[in-house]
């Protein structure tokens, strides 16, 4: 039988020097490389190519997009040249919108609203007297008794159309001034327009907009 050798692995190699040990790890790690100061360049550069793109991208869309206005881009509109002309709206037609959205229930189609409960239009020397008077019912309205055409009103409240604070309506001075018009030209009535001006030039003297009585409208010219 041969004699075992010193290289075999499955020997044990408790005998060996620590200078012997000590070499040979350092022959294994000298045999590793050192990757640890190697940059990839490419994937540098990639990066910073899709940043400025990413940062162009998002410049030009914010200086040709037209906020993403759907008219900016309407191939069906036709051409034009000049300012645009801002067509108003027949306040009689804007008023009978308003009508029929919020006071038609209580005053009815035909203006003549519910006996004891709900006063009518039609004939009313409320619709057909002072502007003021009238304006300030729908701004601010109105509780209490009212007496319309010799008969007294007073089991419903007429709610605020005004911008006030709890009011569930909050119309603009041309909405409130188009459905006034419109009242004072209906079932009979043939009263003037009122305008957005005037009912803006009430709202700017009513400190509190609370709700008036017959008694305080009366008091107005």
């Amino acid at each position: 039988m041969s004699a075992p050798d010193n290289q075999d692995p499955r020997l044990d190699q408790a005998a060996a020097s620590d200078a012997s040990l000590l070499a040979a790890h350092e022959k294994l790690l000298g045999t590793q490389p050192d990757e640890k100061a190697h940059y990839a360049l490419m994937p540098l550069v990639l990066l910073f190519a899709f940043s400025g793109l990413i940062f162009w991208a998002g410049s030009y869309l914010n200086r040709y997009s037209g906020h993403f206005d759907a008219k900016i881009f309407d191939e069906n509109a036709l051409p034009h040249s000049g300012a645009d002309v801002v067509v108003k709206l027949d306040p009689v037609v804007l008023g009978k919108k308003q009508y029929e959205a919020a006071c038609i229930t209580c005053h009815q189609a035909t203006g003549n609203g519910q006996p004891g409960v709900y006063p009518p239009l039609a004939g009313s020397e409320w619709v057909n007297g002072s502007e003021e008077r009238l304006i300030r019912i729908v701004l601010r309205g109105l509780k209490g008794k009212v007496l319309v055409m010799g008969a007294e009103y007073s089991t419903a409240a007429m709610p605020a159309f005004g911008q006030v604070a709890g009011s569930g309506y909050n119309w603009s001075d041309e909405k409130v001034a188009a459905v006034l018009t419109y009242v004072r030209q209906q079932w009979g009535n043939k009263s003037g327009l009122i305008s957005p001006e005037k009912v803006a030039e009430i709202r700017a003297k009513e400190a509190a907009m609370k709700e008036c009585t017959q008694e305080e409208l009366m008091k107005l010219p």
